[in-house]
């Protein structure tokens, strides 16, 4: 676009200096001037301010010594374009990144600040190098470990990374480098990209050059062939993004791979190599499209439960006795934009359990995922247990339980699809102590006899009822002075040696909320660290 643009210029100030050039002439040139430079400012302008930071003054892990990051001003990467590969890294949901060539300044640091704690970016150079984007240095930048700089020829360390089994999330390639076609048919055929992987190849348009004739310049007739390559090679779909210098976007086609697996007798095309529905597994783990409700959903387990689900795609409804507790776990879940509702219910009244399925059909038009969770525990000893205490627990956690299942599953016997998931307890399967819990324990084995039950009554109608039975959960509750005493007795009955976080149990609703555990019901999921075993 700036080559257009000083084109347009030139072109204007020609028109500017002949009188026979007519006026509308001169009036179309300064509109196509206007727009081709003000859309490189306008982009920058639009893409989400965030500070830009240098790599000057970084410690890189450079082949195993650390070594102090020098400037490479010639590499420095615009700010526009760090941005779209910090977008590309959160939606591949990348790992590991491979990194060929060149190293661009904040490039580099834009995808290192949007990878998970765990995430690593390999780098292969010639040069132990990083360009700078900014003057603001980045000593104490947390990113900085999970850059690795490997030096040497590129073509050494790519065979290196082969032989201890590397694979990558993104591979990010410079076209501007004579060897970039030896790189990508090295990734390619070496499976360095896994399956669902995507190829990133910067400078792929040398400023329009590639695709204008009468150019003989070799760097340029190098990204030409990159190209071509690229776009012949029956193994992957690419787009070029008019991004800077250009930016090819590479993925392998499931097309070419279906036919080249059809001609090998040899393979098995079942669902295990196919995928169940041609889903891969984590696709299978998705809950999209579904309506899920959670109880007790206001705290503690209960909004880790509606995090997870609505993280998974589905729709949830936050219901808890109090109604400012489920609207907050709403707010939360809207502000990553997780379609919500809030109700406040009081799971042992049969109107309130009614109320709260019909507001959600009303909304959403049905129910698939009823995440039963509410409960209360009242401690006392067995001989003091008053019948109130013993009918209050019963009321929530095992008639309130079984209405919610009675109700929910109603709808999904009627649609022939629905999946149950109540919350028992580890108490279920043992008798904690010290703390002394008769209704409770006694309560929530029922829930696990319920789930039985309805698990084999209704797994031939399509609705699935499972249960987990978390262990001692870290929340604030037991952070009290009250029991303080009680929580170190807990730790030494406990094999994992802590206390179970909420975050723990989200993947086992996530699995029995979807269709990746339709063979299972009637299950009682002990996530308890071991401490029922002892």
């Amino acid at each position: 676009m700036g080559l257009i643009a000083e084109n347009l210029r030139k072109a204007r100030e020609i028109a500017d200096g002949d009188s026979r050039v007519p006026e509308e002439l001169k009036h179309y040139l300064q509109k196509a001037l206007d727009v081709a430079v003000g859309l490189d400012p306008y982009l920058d302008a639009m893409a989400t301010a965030k500070k830009a930071a240098s790599l000057e003054g970084w410690q890189l892990n450079v082949a195993g010594v650390k070594t102090k990051v020098k400037p490479h001003k010639e590499c420095a990467s615009g700010y526009l374009k760090g941005q779209v590969l910090r977008m590309f890294v959160h939606m591949v949901g990348a790992k590991r990144i491979l990194l060929i060539g060149r190293l661009k300044g904040y490039s580099i640091l834009a995808m290192a600040e949007a990878l998970p704690d765990d995430g690593k970016i390999t780098a292969c150079a010639v040069e132990p190098y990083l360009g700078v984007k900014s003057q603001e240095a980045s000593d104490d930048s947390s990113h900085v470990k999970q850059i690795s700089v490997k030096v040497g020829p590129i073509a050494d360390t790519l065979e290196e990374l082969v032989a201890v089994g590397e694979h990558f999330d993104i591979v990010f390639i410079d076209a501007d480098q004579r060897n970039a076609v030896n790189d990508y048919n090295f990734v390619m055929d070496n499976h360095l990209l896994r399956m669902d992987g995507v190829i990133c190849v910067e400078n792929t348009l040398m400023k329009g050059q590639v695709y204008l004739e009468n150019i003989s310049d070799e760097n340029v007739l190098a990204v030409r062939k990159l190209n071509n390559v690229i776009n012949s090679d029956p193994r992957v779909e690419q787009v070029i993004l008019p991004v800077q210098g250009g930016m090819s976007v590479i993925r392998r086609s499931r097309a070419h791979a279906d036919s080249v697996i059809e001609s090998k007798k040899e393979v098995v095309k079942d669902d295990v190599f196919w995928g169940y529905n041609r889903c891969h597994i984590l696709d299978r783990l998705r809950l999209d499209g579904k309506v899920a409700y959670v109880t007790g959903g206001g705290q503690g387990i209960g909004r880790a439960f509606a995090h997870a689900l609505g993280e998974a795609g589905a729709k949830v409804a936050v219901v808890d006795l109090v109604l400012a507790k489920a609207e907050v776990v709403a707010e939360e879940l809207s502000l990553k934009g997780i379609k919500s509702m809030a109700m406040a219910a009081d799971v042992s009244k049969p109107e309130d359990v009614q109320r709260i399925l019909d507001a959600i059909v009303a909304r959403w038009g049905t129910v698939h995922i009823a995440c039963n969770n509410a409960g209360i525990n009242m401690n006392s000893a067995s001989e003091d247990t008053s019948l109130e205490e013993w009918d209050k627990t019963f009321n929530v956690n095992l008639r309130g339980l079984f209405l919610c299942c009675q109700a929910a599953g109603r709808i999904m016997l009627k649609q022939g699809y629905g999946k149950i998931i109540n919350t028992a307890s580890m108490a279920s399967l043992i008798v904690p102590h010290p703390q002394k819990q008769l209704a409770y324990n006694a309560s929530k084995a029922g829930v696990v006899k319920l789930t039985q039950t309805l698990g084999t009554e209704w797994i031939d109608r399509g609705v699935r009822v499972n249960c987990i039975s978390p262990g001692i959960v870290d929340t604030p509750l037991i952070h009290s002075e009250g029991l303080k005493p009680l929580v170190q007795r807990w730790l030494t009955d406990i094999p994992a040696g802590k206390l179970a976080q909420v975050t723990d149990l989200q993947a086992a609703v996530v699995y029995l909320a979807s269709e990746a555990s339709d063979y299972m019901t009637g299950h009682n999921l002990a996530i308890e660290g071991g401490q029922s075993l002892w």
